[in-house]
């Protein structure tokens, strides 16, 4: 493996997965989760779906921000303000708004070599 990137989902525990309500459509291409519409079923169901297609080139953790909000976080939200959930590639805000399978991978493609 030439090539890891690390996607990390920031979150709140008890948060939606997405602005859009969750519904038949799969907009976000996930299914797994449906019809919960929560971030922590979303993350899993993500997870799963980026192993199938990527196997070891991509790992995905989850930041809860409930208790604890990690420095490189604090950076982020006070000079981007972004919509929480959001999605970080090695770190880098990636604008989404959502938890988006078809969005992240994507991004997730534009980076591999």
């Amino acid at each position: 493996m030439d090539q890891q990137l690390h996607i990390e989902i920031i979150g709140l525990k008890n948060a939606s997965c997405s602005p859009f309500p969750c519904d038949e459509q799969r907009t976000c291409g996930l299914t797994a989760c449906h019809p919960t519409g929560k971030l922590l079923p979303a993350v899993d169901a993500l997870r799963q779906a980026l192993k199938d297609e990527y196997g070891g080139k991509v790992a995905l953790s989850l930041v809860l921000i409930d208790d604890l909000v990690p420095d490189y976080v604090k950076e982020i939200l006070r000079d981007q303000y972004p919509p929480i959930p959001f999605v970080l590639i090695d770190r880098k805000l990636v604008p989404m708004g959502r938890i988006s399978l078809e969005q992240i991978k994507k991004e997730i493609d534009r980076r591999l070599v």
